[in-house]
């Protein structure tokens, strides 16, 4: 059983991040609007040198990393279209065919961690599936706040699964139980990629801030990490393709705006360095975008550049896409790109690295 904390503590990093994400006005996704590029792969907004008003290029992302060959998967039969009743919730209506909620993927230290699942409103499996991870620093935060997320509405339009889990928190729990639950649904959903109409080798992940350092983690560890645990360990837990929303990527530096205390409440004795993405980058990682503020207060832009310079100096296909105006949580009206422009870049980047 995990170290257990029970005296409360005042963390001003967690209330930042979850205040971010729970609280933000998120306006609806419009039709795809294309993007001007800069010159190199760090893409900054606005531009240096904008493009004439009449010219405009869509990002091209690169193709992803294939799946190493010791990973091997089952792929599915392609199954006729598949009807279900009118899905749950008015957030996606209109979107979705069917929810499925609280589906229990591991149990440890007698916790049900569970997870929900949302199916596009027609489709013809296997599908390609999108996991989110829900940010709070480590300590609050539910499986049920990305249902209110445009990058749900999109996703699902585009023909992606969704899934979102919940995970154990702190104080309670302390790393790496958090990294364990997520890796523990990644099995999950593969061990029974069939009963979801899932493809068992097109799985990515979202999340952001503390979801943005554990999907992180998703993306560069294997089991060599120590990090996979519990059920259904003949299955991967790796994932194809990661979206990381202004996620911690190295834990060892300083954070100004920071009660560090957090760091201590949720990481305790563990290694900050074995629980930083930075840490486990290999040439076989998969395809990343990173998504980050310039204005960020709370994770600063540093921590996505030092990630995408290492993950591009050991080969991997990562895009960095740098927000004018950008805070925590970033939707802002005075941000750029524009939330619309963000989730659009995300959908393409899933469509070019898991369709």
């Amino acid at each position: 059983m995990k170290k257990k904390f029970t005296a409360p503590l005042i963390i001003l990093w967690a209330a930042s991040l979850s205040c971010s994400l729970l609280t933000s006005s998120l306006p609806q996704l419009t039709s795809p609007t294309e993007v001007s590029p800069s010159a190199s792969p760090i893409h900054i907004y606005p531009p240096v040198t904008a493009l004439p008003a009449s010219t405009t290029e869509t990002v091209v992302y690169p193709s992803r990393t294939p799946v190493p060959a010791t990973q091997e998967f089952t792929v599915l039969p392609t199954s006729p279209s598949i009807p279900y009743p009118p899905g749950g919730g008015t957030k996606l209506a209109g979107h979705t065919s069917k929810i499925e909620r609280n589906i229990v993927y591991c149990t440890t230290d007698n916790v049900n961690l569970q997870l929900d699942l949302y199916f596009p409103k027609s489709f013809r499996g296997p599908m390609p599936a999108v996991i989110y991870v829900h940010g709070g620093g480590w300590i609050t935060g539910d499986k049920s706040i990305g249902e209110g997320e445009t990058e749900y509405s999109a996703l699902l339009d585009a023909g992606f699964i969704i899934g979102s889990v919940n995970y154990r928190l702190a104080p309670e729990y302390q790393f790496p139980a958090m990294i364990e639950d997520v890796k523990c649904a990644i099995r999950f959903l593969r061990a029974n990629a069939a009963t979801y109409s899932i493809n068992p080798g097109k799985i990515g992940a979202l999340g952001a801030s503390a979801g943005g350092h554990l999907v992180s983690l998703l993306g560069v560890t294997d089991p060599s990490a120590g990090f996979d645990v519990g059920q259904d360990l003949d299955q991967s837990s790796r994932v194809q393709a990661v979206v990381d929303m202004f996620g911690p990527e190295d834990l060892t530096t300083n954070f100004p705006k920071v009660d560090m205390n957090l760091l201590a409440t949720v990481f305790g004795s563990f290694s900050l360095a074995l629980g930083s993405p930075v840490t486990y980058i290999t040439p076989d990682d998969p395809p990343f975008l990173i998504l980050q503020g310039d204005a960020d207060k709370v994770v600063p832009l540093s921590q996505s550049q030092e990630f995408y310079n290492k993950l591009t100096a050991a080969g991997i296909p990562a895009q960095l896409v740098i927000v004018h105006n950008g805070s925590h949580g970033l939707g802002a009206p005075n941000e750029s790109p524009s939330l619309s422009e963000l989730i659009s870049m995300i959908v393409q980047f899933f469509e070019a690295t898991l369709k």
